[in-house]
């Protein structure tokens, strides 16, 4: 019998992709979401994409451990892929409380209801964050980490979670994927990144640019010690890291307790940098202004990802050119998101 995968979160961005992902390699999969910064049309569009339907959604809040565990006992739940979170570096700086509440409790509430069923096999989406103002790239797992706003404490404090829990519980496999930063959009161009009101993430920002729909890009300093001064990511393909939870789901046996991987390119751009690709990907200029830095920002984050490559032969193949035509394709058949 195929596998059944619950994916927290699975109708928000990488979400959405993920699931596409495991329908096309034969799972069952079940979506919980409480559609506070999702959309229910992606649902809907992960069924058009993948050629199949899910086995069930549900609108539940991932903290209501009694919506949840009525999930858990209407289906038998193989894995878990947990998603869902709040996931903004600015915005956790202006609302803590939020972040610790949704990011951390709703961790320790599906780990609850998981044990409670006897489902012991997980893969957490951690977050690049967590390594802070890194002083030395390229970034490996054992890089020190020191986090720099709540949002990377609270992906940092689940994983110690993590590990007390396995530490606990023998028979638990945890695989925790700390992404560095996903843009792109399924090639097909019904899935992509559909922010609810401002985007708090510089792809979707530029796309809405490009496409008329906001005037101008905010481009957060300009003095950082990087080659043009603004900030280098490790831009990855969401349709890479969705191969990775996917891949992940299959080496979750592959030992007990607790692992983390790193998932990324390897390669560093800078957000002038981006906007140039997206620029030439859409045949439309992209006009940026240069404002103060962002709260909780870092000037460079750029993977290591040697260590998931040696374990499970796997890197990732899509270019910065293919992440802005995906986005672009996405944001121009869909000028104003899922719903409209």
């Amino acid at each position: 019998m195929p596998e059944t995968v619950l994916v927290t979160g699975g109708a928000g961005f990488i979400g959405s992709h993920t699931c596409v992902e495991l329908l096309a390699h034969g799972y069952e999969v079940i979506v919980v979401d409480n559609h506070v910064n999702s959309s229910p049309h992606a649902l809907e569009r992960i069924a058009k994409t993948a050629g199949r339907p899910l086995t069930a959604a549900y609108r539940v809040d991932v903290r209501d451990r009694a919506a949840l565990a009525q999930v858990f006992a209407s289906h038998q739940v193989d894995a878990v892929i947990h998603f869902a979170a709040h996931k903004a570096v600015g915005e956790s700086v202006a609302l803590p409380v939020e972040y610790y509440d949704t990011n951390v409790g709703g961790t320790c509430a599906l780990l609850s209801v998981m044990r409670e069923h006897g489902v012991h096999r997980l893969v957490f989406s951690s977050s690049c964050s967590v390594y802070g103002d890194a002083q030395t790239m390229p970034l490996t797992e054992l890089s020190p980490v020191a986090p720099t706003n709540p949002y990377a404490h609270t992906k940092l404090m689940c994983e110690r979670i993590l590990e007390d829990v396995c530490d606990h519980l023998v028979e638990m496999k945890v695989l925790a994927l700390r992404y560095f930063n996903p843009v792109g959009a399924h090639p097909g161009g019904l899935l992509g990144e559909d922010p609810r009101g401002v985007p708090d993430n510089v792809m979707p920002y530029v796309a809405q640019v490009a496409v008329g729909r906001r005037e101008v890009l905010s481009v957060f300093g300009d003095d950082y010690p990087t080659p043009d001064g603004t900030g280098v990511r490790d831009y990855i393909h969401v349709m890479d890291v969705a191969e990775g939870h996917r891949v992940a789901v299959e080496h979750l046996d592959d030992r007990t307790g607790m692992r983390v991987f790193n998932l990324g390119t390897g390669t560093g751009t800078s957000v002038l940098q981006l906007v140039a690709a997206f620029g030439e990907a859409s045949g439309r200029p992209v006009p940026y202004r240069i404002v103060d830095r962002r709260p909780g920002d870092v000037a460079e984050l750029v993977a290591d990802p040697s260590a998931v490559a040696a374990a499970w032969d796997w890197t990732t193949t899509r270019d910065l050119d293919a992440m802005c035509r995906d986005a672009w394709r996405f944001q121009e058949r869909n000028p104003h998101g899922y719903a409209r």
